[in-house]
């Protein structure tokens, strides 16, 4: 069996390796010598330092995302008020990434800060996908949403979200952002044939994390 406070111990010798060196120059002996554990062990944890990265991207910014996840499944709430529980999830966790790695006190560098938050965004949409198809499926069979891709929608929507809401893949100033935001509320409203002004909550700013 697993010996989580390993597990962890791996993780954390990454993350702090990642405040001192850049990640192409971060080997798994490194994290091993790191995390006062043979390089033999790391491999029965983990098949590749990529590996790692995953676990560490997972481990960091999970929570937000499994409450998302547990609101979304309360059916007895309208599918507009769980989506809206699950684009503030999105936000809040993607601002917790960005102040996390762009602190003046870290040492990982833009190029890094862009691969992680790529690997983050690939993991965000993956984890909130399923929750936010089986939301606007629901939506649909209760007649609030007319739309017959609800995977589609659910993948654009979250795509969206997730590059617009930062300047980490796209640079553009607030304004820009908002108007992209505006425009994908139009396009949903007309689209799924909701009422005007239904999804407006996707323009409102995020809370702090």
């Amino acid at each position: 069996m697993p010996d989580m406070k390993k597990y962890d111990r791996i993780l954390d010798a990454l993350y702090q390796l990642l405040e001192e060196r850049n990640i192409q120059n971060i080997s798994v002996s490194d994290i091993a010598r790191k995390a006062g554990i043979g390089k033999g062990s790391i491999y029965y944890y983990f098949p590749s330092k990529e590996a790692i990265l995953d676990a560490l991207i997972e481990r960091n910014y999970e929570k937000p995302l499994k409450t998302a996840k547990n609101l979304a499944s309360q059916t007895e709430i309208s599918p507009f008020t769980r989506m809206a529980m699950l684009f503030q999830a999105c936000r809040t966790s993607s601002d917790a990434f960005l102040n996390q790695n762009t602190t003046a006190d870290t040492g990982t560098s833009a190029q890094d800060i862009a691969f992680l938050h790529q690997k983050y965004m690939n993991h965000l949409i993956a984890e909130l996908k399923p929750s936010l198809t089986e939301i606007i499926t629901q939506g649909i069979a209760l007649g609030d949403i007319h739309f017959e891709y609800p995977a589609a929608l659910a993948e654009i929507v979250l795509i969206i979200l997730a590059v617009k809401l930062n300047n980490t893949f796209l640079a553009s100033t607030a304004e820009d952002s908002e108007e992209t935001i505006r425009g994908l509320v139009a396009l949903l409203e007309k689209g799924t044939g909701v009422p005007q002004g239904t999804l407006n909550y996707l323009t409102l700013p995020a809370e702090n994390p």
